[in-house]
């Protein structure tokens, strides 16, 4: 790493700090460029090279974890939680969840509660699955050896969600998807919730094409942070929704197949038959 890299490096490490420990009082651009003495231009784009987000980005995601760790971890209200991450009020605090972890703070805080799930179980070429949706979409999709313990393990993260085992038209939409002449994953309704970063690389694992293959470096770059390999790793392994969004199509750079959720073997046949179904 050259000097100058160096210096930004630094420069970017003081700014991650700074918004770290100022984030109630939400500091602009132009207050966090001047601590590191760069004009907002600089400072903005050199920021979103380095950390893949913007600076207002990253503030947004720092508001909603410590918003999410309020709410998990204290019986705070909606209002008292957005009073203490900065935020002008509980619309505010709403806006920011949706659009970052794809549910709203109450949805969170509540396990899911009023949240209404359907799933069921389904065969597919590459064995047997948990499919679960809401209205808005799926929400979860998994390989499972054991329905019991698959079952457990998705209530998990909604423990207070209202579950109803039914088969219905956005489950089967989204199974279509294993007959080789589905040719609309467009039309595919997916509702998931995660991180700024995470939401970024599963939107890039979404416009990997069937029967392509990308590196973990591939993705990294892509979402404009190409030293973040690792952290993409990280973010393809938690993806909720096996198969729809295709983290079996990432490989290691020295071509291996690498490691996957639902199992390396499995991951090769689905490799291989989605190439052989473009044949």
């Amino acid at each position: 790493m050259n000097k100058q890299k160096i210096i930004d490096f630094i420069r970017i490490k003081d700014a991650i700090e700074y918004i770290n420990g100022n984030y109630k009082s939400q500091p602009d651009l132009d207050e966090v460029a001047s601590y590191v003495a760069l004009s907002p231009f600089h400072f903005q784009r050199m920021f979103t090279r380095w950390a893949g987000v913007s600076p207002k980005k990253f503030l947004q995601y720092i508001s909603v974890e410590n918003a999410k760790k309020m709410l998990k971890e204290t019986q705070a209200s909606l209002f008292d939680t957005a009073f203490e991450v900065g935020l002008s009020g509980t619309g505010r605090l709403h806006d920011l969840f949706v659009n970052i972890e794809g549910m709203t703070p109450g949805e969170y805080k509540n396990g899911g509660l009023n949240l209404a799930i359907n799933y069921s179980f389904a065969e597919t070429p590459f064995g047997e699955i948990l499919i679960a949706s809401t209205s808005k979409g799926i929400c979860y999709m998994a390989f499972v050896e054991d329905e019991v313990s698959a079952l457990q393990e998705m209530k998990h993260v909604f423990p207070n969600a209202e579950y109803k085992q039914l088969t219905d038209s956005i489950q089967q939409n989204a199974l279509y998807i294993f007959t080789q002449d589905w040719q609309k994953p467009e039309q595919i309704q997916l509702h998931v919730a995660g991180s700024n970063f995470q939401l970024k690389v599963w939107e890039i694992l979404l416009k990997i094409p069937r029967g392509g293959l990308a590196t973990y470096r591939d993705v990294a770059e892509r979402i404009g942070s190409p030293g973040a390999s690792r952290a993409v790793g990280t973010a393809i392994a938690e993806n909720p929704v096996a198969y729809l969004i295709p983290c079996h199509r990432v490989i290691l750079s020295s071509g291996k197949i690498g490691q996957y959720h639902w199992e390396s073997a499995r991951k090769s046949a689905i490799i291989g038959w989605e190439m052989a179904s473009l044949k």
